[in-house]
């Protein structure tokens, strides 16, 4: 049993590892839309539970025909899941192909691209996961056959072990990808995978042949297994609730942990651990008693309410503990209730295990889907909560052939659920705190615009995006002055305020913004008294998809391509507007001549520097300005050498409109002196490279700017915090 507990914690290492990539080279490849990261996230989670099914069938069907030890069949699979390390990057490649072969074509569909890139991730990732969800049955079946006495609990003792390997597996891969990149972390995951394999063979080897089934179990008669049907939906509803509100505590916590990479892996890390410390009170619970009583579920209502006390801004709290104080009682609830459940369904037998974890893992599929798509725009997190909680407040109502509602006061079950209302009540949300504010939901996000006059914000879950600032005019205005061309043509990646579009749209050529975010062209209006008439020009385009999957399927090609990532440049997903690769596929959508604007935000020395490296090496011709403000690099890079002129120069090339639009926020005086702002501080691409010279250019596979922990200083980190 040793054997197998490692084998499964070095398992649940892996898979995690595997998901964690796997969604994000995904993103690379086919885009960071919401509805692109639920097709990922729920594939993954169908092959899980198609294996798991499908294998505790096999199992029952043809279990008493093998003559040779199961073990091995477990360790081919782990072989099989190590292959794929070699075949999903270069499938999601493949399939990124197609996609673009189409484009090329003609214009493909929001809906065409979805179902496209659905069925090829589908055909990509689901023989993997079904590999992985189908090693708990098998190795089940290996146990029972080994076993003088049939082990009713050996589900849950797998999945202790496998969510202790998710604990490692949900931060430890973030060390690697830093100095690895992805493909090479997969790699050492492949390589655990072999050596799973590979151990699990000799272990085979050197315990010999199995006794007889038969003769076994009748050593050691069993009571009744568990055959009532609310044992499955109780399965189902634990697994739509957990991974539903792991939903929304993304959104209550990332406007105090922030948007990056290692805040979403704290927040995994919190719920894996309290997991693995439920599952191991359960098993240490499960040596002595059988049944639990009925306040177990009902505190799942209380414990689900924690996380909008904890997020409260009134709160004075550390973040870390925010986190961990918010998710882990409830998650360690869950931790004990699931292993409880599959092993009372099961009683140690793979097929009704596999059944019951698929009934689970479909759960963990409609969740986020619900919850993401249908509870968060229409009710906000506060009111998400409570429904997601309807069940277990469910329970503490008596039911007439209910037999252990005796076995607890009923005033203390009422008191449970009273106590969750005033949580309820009392919390406050975070828009809360601004008194002036209009606040949007949908399925990406919490939108919210405050403040008054050149004050003014826009944050996204909490996060500042952007204000009121003449930078954002000049994205536009330098760029268009400066082509060798007139320009008839911009595309505008990131709306935030409008400013930028806004600025095109002056010079009375066709402008097309691309905003993943729904809401946020609706706040349009709250920053400009002139939004209404500007959307309503014939030439204005606004899109709601991911600027890089837009140049993807979109043929059009664009006088100036302007790109204003969401800030911290540290963001989780950013990088895809910043590497090699997405250069590459702007360089396709430019017309001869045309130029495409980088903005840069502050960042440390090897961010700026891979950011500029990666420019440099893919357009022939690159100019580098400050910020109008003193911070932040403009990069104009092009594929033709990008005119010299001076101040008045380019200020004579502009229409009346866009001269006035530009001096609207000044800070200058004049039209040229605004302009020479940015003309007399020109630096270079070197210039920025020689701040961390050893730093190699941004790609998909090294986003440099998204992994800095390990570069970056203790008492940095802490003063991030």
């Amino acid at each position: 049993m040793g054997w197998f507990f490692w084998f499964f914690f070095v398992s649940g290492f892996c898979s995690v590892l595997c998901e964690l990539i796997w969604l994000r080279l995904a993103m690379a490849q086919f885009g960071v839309t919401t509805a692109l990261t639920s097709i990922v996230l729920s594939v993954f989670m169908a092959g899980l539970g198609a294996g798991s099914w499908l294998a505790g069938v096999l199992v029952r069907r043809y279990g008493d025909h093998i003559k040779f030890p199961p073990l091995r069949v477990y360790g081919l699979l782990e072989l099989m899941i190590g292959f794929s390390a070699l075949v999903v990057p270069s499938e999601l490649v493949w399939g990124h192909r197609l996609l673009e072969s189409l484009a090329d074509r003609a214009a493909v569909s929001s809906a065409a691209y979805y179902m496209i890139s659905g069925a090829c991730l589908a055909a990509t990732i689901v023989p993997f996961c079904a590999c992985m969800g189908a090693t708990i049955p098998v190795a089940m079946f290996a146990i029972r056959k080994r076993q003088r006495e049939s082990d009713r609990r050996s589900f849950s003792f797998l999945y202790l072990a496998n969510v202790l390997g998710a604990v490692l597996g949900s931060f430890l891969p973030l060390l690697l990808i830093e100095p690895y990149g992805f493909h090479e972390t997969l790699r050492i995951g492949a390589a655990l995978n072999v050596v799973i394999a590979v151990s699990a063979f000799v272990v085979s080897l050197v315990a010999g042949p199995a006794p007889p089934l038969a003769s076994r179990l009748s050593q050691a008669p069993e009571s009744p297994i568990e055959s009532d049907r609310g044992v499955l939906v109780l399965l189902f509803t634990t697994g739509l609730v957990s991974l539903g509100m792991e939903l929304i505590w993304i959104r209550l916590f990332t406007p105090y942990v922030g948007p990056v990479v290692y805040s979403f892996g704290m927040i995994l890390v919190a719920y894996l651990l309290a997991t693995y410390t439920g599952s191991q009170i359960y098993r240490y619970w499960s040596r002595t008693r059988k049944q639990e009583s009925r306040l177990t579920w009902i505190s799942l209502a209380l414990f689900g309410m924690l996380p909008l006390l904890t997020a409260d801004v009134r709160i004075p709290i550390h973040l870390v503990a925010r986190v961990f104080v918010g998710v882990m009682p409830f998650a360690g609830m869950i931790g004990f209730l699931t292993p409880m459940l599959v092993d009372r369904w099961s009683g140690g037998d793979p097929d009704r295990a596999g059944r019951a974890y698929a009934v689970n893992v479909m759960g963990c599929i409609v969740g986020p889907l619900v919850c993401g798509f249908l509870l968060l725009p229409l009710a906000g997190e506060r009111w998400s909560v409570l429904l997601l909680a309807l069940p277990w407040f469910v329970m503490a109502f008596p039911r007439r052939d209910a037999r252990d509602f005796q076995r607890f006061s009923r005033a203390g079950a009422y008191s449970i659920l009273l106590v969750a209302m005033v949580v309820l009540l009392a919390s406050k949300d975070f828009e809360t705190q601004f008194p002036v504010r209009r606040v949007l939901r949908d399925s990406t996000a919490t939108v919210i615009a405050e403040g008054e006059g050149m004050q003014r914000r826009l944050l996204v879950n909490g996060m500042g995006m952007t204000k009121l600032n003449p930078i954002t005019k000049m994205m536009a205005h330098l760029t268009l002055a400066s082509l060798d061309h007139a320009p008839h043509s911009a595309l505008i990646i990131c709306f935030g305020m409008g400013t930028t579009f806004r600025s095109v749209m002056t010079w009375n050529i066709s402008g097309t913004a691309v905003e993943l975010v729904p809401s946020v062209p609706k706040l349009f209006s709250y920053y400009h008294a002139d939004a209404d008439e500007v959307m309503k020009l014939p030439l204005a385009h606004v899109v709601i998809d991911d600027g890089r999957r837009f140049l993807e399927r979109s043929p059009t090609k664009y006088d100036a391509i302007i790109v204003d990532p969401p800030p911290p440049v540290q963001t989780a997903g950013s990088s895809l507007l910043y590497s090699q690769e997405f250069y590459t596929l702007a360089k396709q959508r430019l017309v001869p001549g045309g130029i495409l604007e980088q903005w840069l935000p502050e960042a440390d020395a090897p961010t700026q520097a891979a950011a500029a490296r990666a420019i440099k090496n893919s357009f022939a011709y690159v100019r580098v300005f400050p910020g109008i403000q003193g911070w932040g690099w403009h990069f104009l890079a092009s594929e033709r050498p990008i005119p010299k002129r001076t101040a008045a120069e380019l200020v004579a090339r502009m229409p009346p409109n866009a001269v006035s639009d530009m001096m609207e926020w000044g800070p200058a005086a004049s039209p040229e002196e605004q302009v020479n702002l940015l003309l007399s501080h020109e630096s270079s691409t070197d210039a920025v490279i020689a701040l961390s010279p050893a730093t190699a250019a941004l790609d998909d596979d090294r986003p440099i700017n998204e992994f800095f922990l390990l570069r970056t200083p203790f008492d940095q980190l802490m003063a991030m915090e």
